[in-house]
C-alpha cells in the first residue's frame, strides 16, 4: 500500500538511496534538503526526476521546519504517514578540541533537529490515529569509539529520545523505531565536522596523529568489504515501512563489518531489561507495540 513519506536530508547517502528505494516501491515521497535550487540543485533534480517532491528545509531552524513540514503535508495530500529523520552530520577528531559552539551546532542538527521535525509531524499523526517515526541513529549511539565523541553523544541522546517517543506514542497508534547503521563510505564520511580548536591537539603529542590514521584505516576496511553497501541501510528502512504497525522491531542494526553482530545481543538484553522494569511498574502494555528481533 502506498504511503505518504517525509525524509529529511536527501542530498546524498542513506537519504537519497532511501528516497529512491521507496519511490520504486510505489510510495509518495517528499525529500527535504537545504538550498535545493543552489548548491544542492543536482541532487534535487535527480530525485524530482524519479518522482519525489523536494522541499527546502533546514532542520536547525524552527520556522524552516514548520514551513517545510506544512508544504510536505500539502504535497502528500494532507497527511504524513511516515517521517524518516535522516538529516545529520558526523564528526571526527579528539573530543577536547571541539569547542562548545561545535557541540551546539552538532546537537542542533542531530538531536534538536529531530525534535523539531517530530513536533511538526506528530499533531497530524495523532489526528490520524496512526504514523511511523524512523530515527536514523548509528551503532555509535550504542557504544563509544574514540575520535567520534560529540557524535557518539548526539546519537546516544537520539536513542533516548526515540525510546521515549516509543512508549509515549504507543497508546496513540504511532510507532517510533531506530535504525542503527555501522560505518559506510558515503558522502556522510566526506562531510565530517572537524574540531574548530585544532591547536588543542598539540597537548596530546604523538597521539594527535591517531584520528587521521584511524579514519584512513576505516575507509580501507569498508572498501575491502563489499557487503558494507549503503543500499542495505535503505532496504532496512524500506522494510520497516512495509512492516505492519505494532510489529516493527524497535532497533534495527545494519552492519556487515562485525560490529552489528556484537550490538544486536546488547539491544536484545536491553529490551529484556526494559520489559522487566515496565512489568514491575505496571506499564508493560506500553512496550507491546514493538518487538525486538
Amino acid at each position: 500500500m502506498s504511503q505518504a513519506i517525509l525524509i529529511t536530508g536527501v542530498s546524498g547517502g542513506f537519504g537519497r538511496l532511501t528516497a529512491l528505494t521507496l519511490l520504486s516501491q510505489g510510495h509518495r515521497v517528499v525529500g527535504t534538503l537545504r538550498d535545493p535550487r543552489g548548491r544542492n540543485a543536482a541532487h534535487a533534480q535527480r530525485l524530482e526526476a524519479a518522482g519525489a517532491t523536494i522541499v527546502e528545509m533546514d532542520v536547525a531552524d524552527d520556522q524552516s521546519v514548520e514551513i517545510g513540514v506544512a508544504k510536505a503535508r500539502e504535497a502528500l495530500g494532507g497527511r504524513i504517514d511516515v517521517a524518516i529523520n535522516n538529516a545529520g552530520v558526523g564528526v571526527h577528531g579528539i573530543q577536547e578540541c571541539f569547542s562548545s559552539q561545535d557541540w551546539q551546532r552538532l546537537f542542533d542538527i542531530n538531536v534538536f533537529g529531530v525534535a523539531r521535525v517530530n513536533r511538526a509531524v506528530l499533531p497530524g499523526m495523532r489526528e490520524q490515529g496512526s504514523g511511523l517515526l524512523i530515527h536514523v541513529s548509528s551503532l555509535l549511539g550504542r557504544v563509544v569509539m574514540p575520535f567520534y565523541g560529540p557524535y557518539n553523544a548526539s546519537k546516544w541522546a537520539l536513542e533516548a529520545m526515540a525510546e521515549n517517543y516509543r512508549v509515549e506514542l504507543a497508546p496513540l497508534g504511532i510507532d517510533s523505531v531506530v535504525v542503527e547503521p555501522g560505518g559506510y563510505n558515503t558522502e556522510f564520511s566526506s562531510n565530517l565536522m572537524h574540531p574548530s580548536d585544532a591547536a588543542r591537539a598539540s597537548g596530546y603529542g604523538e597521539f594527535a596523529k591517531q584520528p587521521d590514521a584511524a579514519l584512513q584505516g576505516f575507509i580501507s576496511l569498508v572498501a575491502a568489504t563489499p557487503a558494507q553497501d549503503p543500499q542495505r541501510v535503505a532496504d532496512a528502512i524500506a522494510g520497516l515501512v512495509a512492516t505492519p504497525a505494532k510489529q516493527r522491531p524497535f532497533r534495527t542494526a545494519v552492519d556487515f563489518l562485525g560490529m552489528g553482530a556484537a550490538i544486536t545481543p546488547y539491544n536484545q538484553q536491553l529490551e529484556t531489561i526494559h520489559r522487566g522494569l515496565y512489568a514491575n511498574m505496571g506499564m508493560a502494555s506500553l512496550l507491546e507495540g514493538n518487538i525486538n528481533l
